[in-house]
């Protein structure tokens, strides 16, 4: 056995997760470890056998406050970190009593899994852990004579190299305190970021509390690296959702697959099924229906080429007659509320076919933040959770959209809100027929609407055009009337945009000369 590694005498431990607490604390008795710990773990280290020294037993001062004050001792701090190799922290230990913590084993208050039950505001800052962070700390600063344990998944590795080395290794410490560092890091990010959350102002310090994280096989490209790291926050979608079949989802299929179940959730399942297809994170296909299985067939309708290997989203359960139509093509993913035990079997025919269960949808309206990459910086922004409805809407033309048109519109906005800029989409009969997306000028993805809509119909066999008589939506406003007059061509027959340009009165003039009727927003749904 090294100078650097040694075998621990005396451990300090309090979780609030006890997995794995009886196999560790039959090994440190087994090892003669003296053992100090507080309150439940005590207890429950007591029941499985084991001598424990009660914390305040050990410092000579009560618990108080509600347990607010325990650890918070110089008995404990100076015991952790206290250098064994410098003489005045010697002889200081020994001046005051102190007795040297070489094993320091905590997880913390579960404030993340707190917050995210939905508790109340008094119930979330009890759960902040104050004395749990300072150990973990104090241990993992002096990991050259402490070791520091926060993940029980890390116990098994512990007792295994204790046995085969004679103690604990310098470099399983210093693994172990980067771990430390890193848990508490991640936990003084969530309370910030749950702070954040009650402010109507962007935090002036920007922490992401997330983790651990989940290998990816790479990223969007094989060249790339990827892992996914979930936040902790419980909004239905693809980072809860429960996974019943189907090989791993990449980088791709959860990006993809939280862009579908973001844009069905803007439709409310008591009104209609919807049901919305994504291909490369913009949308090919949305549509509602009276049943799950309809308003997938109206949706695949839109663009049945593109949706070849795309990502499903529903806002009501699976049924099995939607599960039979969706599998009759090629699907990379199925995301929904729920769904019947004849739909899994039928799904479980396709077995490299993800099926994932969230159990409710995220609403549309709530508030978040959401972040981007820079070099050099993160770009952070209160999620969009606008959403128009028909009083907020201000008619500009002389002829007023009507009832039908209307409602169609509003769901042409709902679904040009999760289309990538610039962003067109024609809706008729509440289903999309044509949506362009990603172009540089917004009469080209006008243009590329209309003809992917043509595609579309020449593949169904219809002979009527299904932009004539359809509505049009633009994420923001039309600079010029191009853009209005290509959906004219097409055949729309009202538009809805956010208006405020320099020239809306040239594009009001244009929409009332081709009679069509035209709804200002006043709300823009830019998406890069």
């Amino acid at each position: 056995m090294t100078d650097t590694t040694f075998a621990p005498k005396r451990a300090l431990i309090s979780v609030s997760d006890k997995s794995g607490l009886d196999r560790l604390g039959r090994f440190l008795k087994s090892k003669g470890v003296e053992i100090l710990s507080t309150g439940g773990t005590a207890r429950a280290l007591a029941d499985m056998g084991c001598d424990v020294t009660e914390v305040s037993d050990h410092t000579g001062s009560p618990e108080m406050m509600d347990g607010r004050v325990k650890t918070l001792h110089p008995k404990i701090h100076g015991g952790i970190l206290g250098l064994r190799d410098a003489e005045s922290h010697v002889k200081a230990m020994k001046d005051h009593d102190i007795a040297p913590i070489d094993l320091v084993i905590i997880n913390l208050y579960p404030f993340e899994q707190t917050v995210a039950a939905g508790a109340d505001r008094t119930t979330a800052i009890e759960n902040i852990d104050i004395g749990g962070p300072a150990m973990i700390r104090s241990a993992a600063k002096n990991h050259r004579f402490v070791a520091i344990v926060t993940d029980p998944a890390d116990y098994d590795g512990l007792m295994e190299q204790w046995r085969n080395e004679g103690g604990l290794t310098l470099d399983f410490r210093e693994h172990l305190a980067a771990k430390a560092f890193a848990r508490t890091g991640a936990y003084d990010s969530a309370i910030t970021a749950w702070f954040a959350g009650q402010s109507d102002e962007m935090p002036g310090r920007f922490a992401v509390s997330a983790g651990p994280a989940q290998p990816l096989r790479y990223g969007e490209n094989p060249h790339q690296m990827a892992a996914f790291y979930p936040s902790g926050d419980l909004r239905p979608g693809v980072a809860s959702a429960r996974q019943l079949q189907g090989k791993a989802l990449s980088y791709n299929n959860l990006n993809d697959t939280d862009a579908a179940y973001e844009l069905v959730a803007e439709f409310d399942a008591r009104d209609a099924a919807a049901v919305a297809i994504i291909k490369h994170a913009n949308p090919c296909g949305v549509a509602t229906g009276p049943s799950v299985a309809e308003a997938y067939a109206r949706a695949l309708a839109c663009d049945p080429v593109s949706a070849f290997g795309g990502i499903i989203a529903l806002n009501r359960p699976l049924e099995a007659d939607a599960a039979a139509k969706i599998t009759e093509i090629f699907t990379e993913v199925i995301i929904a509320p729920g769904a019947s035990e004849a739909a899994i079997e039928i799904v479980a025919k396709k077995k490299n076919l993800r099926l994932l269960l969230t159990d409710g949808l995220p609403d549309p309206a709530a508030p978040g933040l959401a972040y981007k990459a820079l070099a050099g910086g993160v770009l952070a922004q209160s999620r969009d959770n606008g959403r128009v409805t028909k009083s907020g809407l201000r008619i500009v033309t002389k002829r007023a959209p009507s009832d039908a048109e209307m409602a169609d519109m509003i769901f042409a906005f709902r679904v040009a809100k999760h289309v990538k800029s610039n962003a067109i989409v024609y809706v008729r009969g509440q289903r999309t027929v044509g949506i362009g997306a990603g172009q540089m000028s917004r009469v080209d993805s006008a243009r590329i609407a209309a003809r992917k809509a043509e595609d579309a119909r020449e593949a169904a066999g219809d002979a009527e055009s299904w932009t004539k008589g359809s509505v049009v939506a633009s994420d923001a406003f039309f600079p010029f009337a191009d853009g209005l007059l290509a959906a004219v061509e097409a055949g729309a027959t009202a538009v809805i945009q956010p208006g405020g340009s320099v020239r809306d009165n040239e594009v009001i003039a244009a929409a009332d000369e081709a009679g069509l009727a035209m709804a200002f927003t006043g709300m823009r749904h830019f998406r890069h």
